[in-house]
């Protein structure tokens, strides 16, 4: 059978299921913060094909340093779902650089909560290693609607001797636009990390064995269609368990792509011709373990960290909640994720930084 039609097959296996009616509509919350004083992200649309260009403000790069830029504000420009996305770097005449100069970038919207806390939804991040994200168009999309408003922050790293210029950090996202038949599943992000609550991803790592895991129950019941990790360099494994069932629901381990680059953990597709997703509870507890085996025989500052994300598809009639701004949690959260709002940027020499991971 052709391959495409083997999708086709899937898909309407998929459809004839008890899923087969859209979540209902997502309540927004109050957007009427004011965000003026940010820098720009610009999101624009590509006349030619169905693609959004997400770009956040340009920064100098000099030799040798580390460019952590405070958060920008931007507004999606069109009604749409997102099934595929990339990260790319380019200087000041739009040449593209190596994506080996991006250490993070991350994109949330601060008046949507996250599944496992009342802090703001991440929706969008990349990294050097993570390449191209894509999802089948005709199953799933993350839904994007015009006016929705989205804090990003990024942070650049040049170890090289040569210095850059008006330097920007590039989301390229494949949408499907809207009153289309498919896709047929509506999907949301979602983000968990050992980390958690708030605050920074990275710990201290320390010399030998180590684990360290965090638990959290989801805002609505409904299903993981996609999950995958990151980690530093040393992690053996990453997991997600059902904690009050006792039962691991995934794992995941390190692979390096090709020799010299970050390792990264293959994403793991919770769906299939006999089931759509792996459920889950408001009333159970879920954990994020990693595992670490540091060799170095000294503690490696900041060396460790264990997200795990991926796509969720509430239950039918699941209304997602909106972020409580006077919720203690989601104040220390956005501060965190706002940076250094005084600036444009902070830029620290590599030597001032850890980069082993």
């Amino acid at each position: 059978m052709p391959s495409r039609l083997l999708v086709i097959v899937a898909a309407l296996r998929l459809a004839a299921s008890v899923y087969t009616a859209r979540a209902v509509p997502i309540p927004r919350a109050d957007s009427s913060r004011d965000w003026s004083a940010l820098e720009r992200t610009t999101i624009s649309k590509d006349q030619q094909r169905n693609e959004l260009i997400m770009e956040l403000p340009a920064v100098d790069l000099p030799a040798g340093t580390m460019v952590d830029q405070a958060a920008s504000v931007g507004e999606f420009p069109v009604n749409g779902s997102i099934y595929a996305f990339h990260a790319e770097i380019v200087d000041e005449h739009g040449r593209r650089l190596s994506n080996d100069f991006l250490h993070h970038m991350n994109v949330m919207d601060p008046n949507e909560r996250e599944l496992f806390l009342p802090i703001s939804r991440r929706i969008l991040a990349s990294g050097s290693e993570t390449g191209e994200i894509r999802f089948p168009w005709l199953l799933f999309g993350a839904r994007v609607r015009a006016g929705e408003r989205i804090l990003a922050n990024a942070m650049l790293h040049n170890s090289t001797m040569m210095s850059y210029h008006g330097v920007r950090v590039r989301l390229v996202l494949s949408y499907v636009p809207e009153k289309r038949p498919w896709p047929l599943f509506s999907v949301l992000p979602w983000q968990l990390d050992v980390a958690f609550p708030v605050g920074d991803k990275t710990f201290d790592l320390p010399a030998g064995h180590s684990e360290r895991a965090y638990e959290g129950s989801p805002a609505v019941p409904g299903k993981l269609i996609v999950i995958g990790g990151h980690v530093h360099d040393y992690a053996t494994t990453i997991e997600f368990w059902d904690a009050t069932a006792g039962k691991m629901l995934w794992h995941g381990e390190p692979v390096a792509a090709t020799p010299g680059q970050p390792a990264s953990v293959p994403m793991g597709k919770l769906y299939s011709l006999m089931r759509i997703g792996v459920s889950v509870l408001p009333s159970h507890r879920y954990r994020v373990r990693v595992i670490y085996d540091n060799p170095t025989g000294h503690t490696i500052p900041d060396g460790g960290m264990g997200v795990v994300g991926g796509l969720f598809m509430p239950d039918r009639k699941a209304a997602w909640p909106s972020t409580n701004p006077d919720d203690s949690l989601y104040q220390k959260d956005l501060r965190h994720f706002m940076g250094p709002v005084e600036q444009v940027a902070v830029t620290v020499p590599l030597e001032h930084m850890h980069m082993d991971h």
